[in-house]
C-alpha cells in the first residue's frame, strides 16, 4: 500500500487562520513546489494558488506554512480524513478548499462538537 500524508497549508498572513487541507504521496517539498510553481506563475490550477492571487497574499517557507495532518495508508480511510478536517475548518470559516465539496455530514458534526478540544461553536439547541 502507498503511504500518504494528510497536510495543511495556510495563509502567509497575519492573523488570517485560513487553510487549505490536501494529500499527497509525494514528498512535503514536491507538493509545495507545486502549489508555489502554480502561484508565481499565475495559474489557478490550484485552490490554494488562486485563494493567494485573489486575495493578494505572499507564499511563506514551507516550514512556515505546511504541516502534517495525518500519515496513513492511501485509500477510504486518508479520504474520509481528509474530508472530516477539511468539514472542520469550513465549520470554522478557515478553510481554502472547494466549498461545494463539503456536504453536511451528521456524524462529522456530532464527532466536532463533542470534542471539546475542537473549540469549534456549539450549533446544537439543548
Amino acid at each position: 500500500m502507498q503511504i500518504r500524508q494528510m497536510w495543511d497549508i495556510s495563509t502567509n498572513v497575519p492573523h488570517v487562520q485560513q487553510i487549505y487541507i490536501g494529500q499527497t504521496g509525494s514528498p512535503f517539498k514536491i507538493r509545495f513546489h507545486e502549489h508555489f510553481r502554480d502561484f508565481k506563475q499565475g495559474n489557478r490550477k490550484s485552490s490554494f494558488a488562486q485563494h493567494l492571487l485573489e486575495n493578494g497574499h505572499s507564499v511563506g517557507t514551507m516550514e512556515d506554512i505546511m504541516e502534517t495532518v495525518q500519515i496513513t495508508n492511501k485509500g477510504q480511510m486518508m479520504d474520509t480524513l481528509e474530508r472530516f478536517n477539511i468539514f472542520l475548518e469550513t465549520k470554522t470559516n478557515n478553510q481554502i478548499n472547494d466549498r461545494m465539496t463539503v456536504k453536511s455530514n451528521l456524524i462529522f458534526d456530532t464527532t466536532a462538537h463533542n470534542d471539546p478540544y475542537r473549540g469549534l461553536p456549539n450549533t446544537y439547541s439543548s
